[in-house]
Formats: structure tokens, C-alpha cells, sequence
């Protein structure tokens, strides 16, 4: 694959406690244990889609703190073109507090740091990286005026965008149909769409809606009932594959590195969503976030187990 996967957004440090039950308000879970990996939407999504076989350049922000090095030697060993990740002086990089129950459900609280200076002049000093750019990931960890820079810089230069648009906060709506891809779950689709979304029959309402605003494809992830990609053409679906979950951190981020890596290379819609839902399944069954994220040969001993 000549063409690269430019994955830009956050990169976190992850402090996370594995608990036999999530607290209540007020409550204090004394016997957790305790873990320190690496994480954020971005990071996740470019670490899964090296790692699923994708030829990626993440372009982020980190900050000026201990846990960087190891950082930037971590995406290095997963062949990471790592040119444009910028080092910010005087700020600490983005930290995750995740809490997590024995059914694999989780709290999290995310402080920004170093994710908030990836700024559109940031992303100017990058542009090099266009120019070898096959499709852009994103995410909404990173200020909305860098997104849209990039949504901008992209169409410019014809190279389509897949947003994943997660966490779902305020968004300039008007950019929207500017986006190729759009992979959402439930809740982010009901907030695009400024609709309820409750089964699998609003998230293709809130699908359809979306489409007829401009968007190409919309892929709305559902956890346990699986996964289906809407365009106006198309309606196709896919069960999840049944596996024992551990931890659900960055299942989304996994399935979306991966489908990143099945789109530039041209598979087919149910072959490209069986493959980014092999290796979501795969991630949850094991703890961490990037730790998670499984290799090319995984997710196809995985597929030609499961189909």
C-alpha cells in the first residue's frame, strides 16, 4: 500500500483501575488494580491501523512530561511515521482516568493538555504529509477549528475524510456534508442528526438523515447488534462476532483503524466491515487500549475461525 493512513488527532497517557463493580456517587472500590498503557482516540486509531497492516503517518501533539519517550518509541515500533508528531514545551500530554467494571463497562474523564495544541498552524507544518495521503482519519479529541482545517486542507486536494465523530459535543454542522465517512455509535449518531436513537431503526433514520445532507457513507456501530454502513446506494449489515469481553476502551478507535486499512485497500463493504468488527472484537478481549489492538494476522485467524 503506497498511499498512507494520516490519522490526526490526541495522544493520551492512560491511568486505569480494573474493579470487580463500578461505584456508586460516593462510593470508594478499594481492592482495584491498577495499570498505566497509552491511549486517546487518535493514537488508538493510527496504533490499530498499523498494526491491522496500514501504511500510517499520524500527525498529533505530546507533551513535555515522562511519559513521552516511551510514547514516541511506541508508535516508532508499530512502524508509525511519527515526523509530525509535535512536542509542546511547558504542557503535559493528554491524560485518560478510566475506571473499569468486571462486565468490561467503563468510566472515563479525559484532560486535554498537549491534545489542544494541535492547532491548524500545527497541521500547516504537516502538509507534506497530504501530499502521500490516501484518506484522512479524525476524531473530536482536538480543537473543532484544527478539524476543520483539515476537512478543508483534504477536500482541497480530493483526499477523503473518514471522522469519526466521537466524543459527540458542539460542531460546526455547516462541515458535515465535507466528510466522506462518517462512523458513528448510537448516541453520536442521534447527536448529528438532532434526533433520538434508541434501536437499530432511528441509528438508519439518523443514517439516512446524514446522507441527505451531503455525506457519502455512515457506518453506525452497535456494540453487541453489531455494525452496518449506509450510503445512498447501499444498506449492508453485519452481526458481531461473539467473544468474552474484558475491556471495551477503544473498541471504536480499533474498528476504525481498521476499516481505515480495509478501505484504502479497496475491499468491498461487507468484506471491509467484517474485518474492522474482527478486530473491535478482538480488542475487548484484552485489557488497555492500544495494548488491545490486533495484529493483520490476528484479525484474519480470527475471521477464518469466526465465518
Amino acid at each position: 500500500m503506497n498511499k498512507k493512513i494520516v490519522v490526526i488527532g490526541s495522544s493520551n497517557v492512560d491511568l486505569i483501575m480494573k474493579m470487580d463493580h463500578l461505584p456508586e456517587k460516593g462510593e470508594t472500590v478499594t481492592n482495584a488494580d491498577f495499570f498505566q498503557v497509552y491511549g486517546g482516540k487518535g493514537a488508538n486509531q493510527a496504533v490499530a491501523a498499523a498494526r491491522a497492516g496500514g501504511n500510517v503517518a499520524f500527525v498529533s501533539s505530546v507533551g513535555e512530561d515522562a511519559y513521552t519517550p516511551q510514547m514516541l518509541k511506541n508508535y516508532k515500533n508499530d512502524s508509525i511515521d511519527t515526523r509530525f508528531v509535535f512536542e509542546e514545551a511547558g504542557i503535559a500530554s493528554g491524560h485518560a482516568l478510566i475506571m473499569i467494571g468486571d462486565q468490561g463497562d467503563n468510566y472515563l474523564s479525559v484532560a486535554p493538555g498537549a491534545n489542544y495544541k494541535l492547532t491548524p498552524e500545527r497541521v500547516d507544518q504537516a502538509l507534506p504529509v497530504f501530499e502521500e495521503a490516501g484518506i484522512i482519519v479524525m476524531q473530536y479529541e482536538i480543537p473543532e477549528e484544527t478539524i476543520k482545517h483539515v476537512i478543508d486542507l483534504a477536500n482541497t486536494r480530493n483526499i477523503p475524510v473518514l471522522m469519526n465523530f466521537a466524543p459527540a459535543r458542539q460542531f460546526d454542522f455547516s462541515y458535515i456534508p465535507k466528510i466522506d465517512i462518517l462512523v458513528l455509535n448510537e448516541v453520536e449518531a442521534g447527536f448529528l442528526a438532532e434526533m433520538k436513537v434508541k434501536n437499530e431503526q432511528d441509528a438508519e433514520q439518523a443514517a439516512i438523515k446524514l446522507i441527505e445532507q451531503g455525506v457519502e457513507k455512515v457506518i453506525i456501530t452497535l456494540g453487541a447488534q453489531g455494525a452496518f454502513v449506509r450510503s445512498k446506494n447501499e444498506k449492508i449489515a453485519v452481526p458481531a462476532f461473539k467473544v468474552n469481553a474484558v475491556d471495551t476502551t477503544a473498541a471504536g478507535d480499533t474498528f476504525c483503524g481498521a476499516y481505515a486499512v480495509a478501505n484504502a485497500e479497496g475491499m468491498i463493504s461487507r468484506v471491509a466491515l467484517q474485518f474492522a468488527s474482527a478486530a473491535a472484537a478482538l480488542s475487548v478481549t484484552k485489557m488497555g487500549a492500544q495494548p488491545s489492538a490486533p495484529t493483520r494476522t490476528e484479525i484474519e485467524d480470527f475471521l477464518k475461525q469466526s465465518l
